[in-house]
């Protein structure tokens, strides 16, 4: 997915409770949504940039020679500016773009056994 589309808030906003919980009716359950979502976005963000930085990296191990690479510098910059992973889950969540399921709840549903069955 690509994160430097999303339209999100750079700082943190109040929101209405509710907004939270109509779709699932319980807002600790959503906010266990919204943070699993949220590490899933850092990983994705953590690994996309060490991709990008590994290319730079050079092979010298004297401690004395510090390099300034101003390409590798842009990319931290560019990668700090972007909004933090918790406030795009809650993006994704609001806009309804986050997929979940509660195999507690599932398992419950008579609806759903009378289809497994």
């Amino acid at each position: 997915m690509d994160y430097k589309k999303i339209k999100s808030e750079n700082t943190a906003v109040t929101r209405r409770m509710r907004q939270f919980d109509k779709d699932t009716g319980n807002i600790y359950e959503t906010l266990a949504i919204i943070s699993k979502r949220s590490n899933q976005i850092s990983l994705e963000l953590k690994e996309e940039l060490n991709k990008k930085l590994a290319e730079f990296a050079t092979n010298t191990d004297s401690l004395e020679e510090v390099f300034e690479n101003r390409e590798q510098i842009e990319i931290a910059r560019f990668y700090e500016k972007l909004p933090k992973p918790t406030l795009l889950a809650v993006q994704e969540f609001l806009d309804d773009q986050v997929y979940y399921r509660n195999p507690a709840k599932e398992a419950t549903n008579p609806l759903t056994s009378d289809i497994l069955e």
